[in-house]
C-alpha cells in the first residue's frame, strides 16, 4: 500500500476541512493527536468516526498507547471506515498488541522509538514508518531541530536514517517528516528532493501549499528519465559491470535508473 509521495496531515475536529484535504493530496492524515487541542478530541473522534473519505487513501493518527485517549481514539476508528493507523510516539513492538487488523505506521519520534525503529518496521501490521523531529528533541532535552540556516542538527539526521533504514531492512516503505516553516518552499523542496533521492516514498504535509512541492520533488525530473533511459538502453547490450558517460555502472545502479522511471511525471 503506497499512500502517495503528498500526504497531510488534517486536524480531527475540522470535518469542515476533511473533503479539502483528500482532494488537495494524496493522502490524508485524521490527526487525533497533536493537531487537536484536549478540549476537542471527543469531537474529532465523532468527526473521523463519521467521515466518508475514501479508506484506501486515509490515515488516522492517535495517541500513544501510554496516554488515556489511546483507547477512546481506537473505538473511534473501530467504527469507522478506516484501518490504517498512524501510532504517535511508537516505542516497543508491544505497543502494536492492541491493533491487530489494521495497517500501522509507527511514528518514531521518541529516543526509544528511533532505538527500536528496526524491531517496529519488523512487526506484520506495520506498511510504513514514519519519523518526527520536534517530539524526539523534545525528548531529548534540545532546543530545536534546525540549526540556524533551516538544515537538521546531527541528531535529527541520525533519526531520520536510522528509520529509513529501519524500514528498507524489513521491506517497508519510510515517510519523511513535516516541514514546518510552511512559506519555506525552497527549502521543502530541497528536503523532498533529498528525501526521494534517499529512499522515501514521500514527505507528509501540514498545509495544502506544500502539496504540489512534495510533488514535483518526487516526480523524476526530464533529466533523470532521460539518462534512465539512456544507461537501461547501454545495459541491454552490455555484459556486467560497464562504462556509460564516464561513469562505472553495476546492478545498483540500474536499480536507481528503473527507480527513477517509476517516478517519471
Amino acid at each position: 500500500m503506497e499512500l502517495g509521495p503528498a500526504i497531510l496531515f488534517c486536524p480531527g475536529d475540522r470535518p469542515d476541512r476533511f473533503g479539502k484535504a483528500a482532494m488537495a493530496a494524496d493522502a490524508v492524515i485524521l490527526d487525533l493527536e497533536d493537531g487537536v487541542a484536549p478540549s476537542d478530541k471527543q469531537a474529532a473522534r465523532a468527526a473521523v468516526a463519521a467521515s466518508d473519505l475514501d479508506p484506501d487513501r486515509t490515515v488516522v493518527r492517535v495517541n500513544a498507547v501510554s496516554t488515556e485517549e489511546f483507547a477512546r481514539d481506537l473505538e473511534a476508528v473501530a467504527s469507522s471506515g478506516f484501518r490504517t493507523i498512524m501510532l504517535s510516539k511508537a516505542e516497543r513492538v508491544a505497543d502494536l498488541e492492541a491493533l491487530a487488523g489494521y495497517s500501522v505506521i509507527p511514528l518514531c519520534e521518541t529516543p526509544i522509538g528511533v532505538e527500536n525503529a528496526f524491531a517496529l518496521a519488523e512487526q506484520t501490521p506495520v506498511i510504513a514508518l514514519m519519523w518526527g523531529a520536534e517530539d524526539l528533541v523534545a525528548a531529548l532535552g534540545g532546543r530545536s531541530s534546525r540549526t540556524l540556516d533551516g538544515r537538521y542538527r546531527d541528531v535529527a539526521r541520525y533519526a531520520r536514517a536510522r528509520v529509513l533504514v529501519a524500514a528498507a531492512a524489513a521491506g517497508k516503505q519510510a515517510y519523511d517528516a513535516v516541514h514546518l516553516d510552511i512559506a519555506d518552499l525552497a527549502g521543502l523542496r530541497d528536503e523532498a528532493e533529498d528525501g526521494a533521492a534517499s529512499g522515501f516514498v514521500g514527505t507528509a504535509c501540514i498545509h495544502p501549499s506544500q502539496v504540489e512541492t512534495v510533488r514535483e520533488a518526487y516526480r523524476s525530473s526530464v533529466e533523470a528519465v532521460a539518462w534512465a533511459e539512456r544507461v537501461l538502453a547501454a545495459a541491454a547490450i552490455s555484459a556486467g559491470v560497464f562504462a556509460f558517460e564516464g561513469r562505472m555502472v553495476d546492478e545498483p545502479v540500474l536499480r536507481q535508473a528503473r527507480r527513477i522511471l517509476e517516478r517519471r511525471g
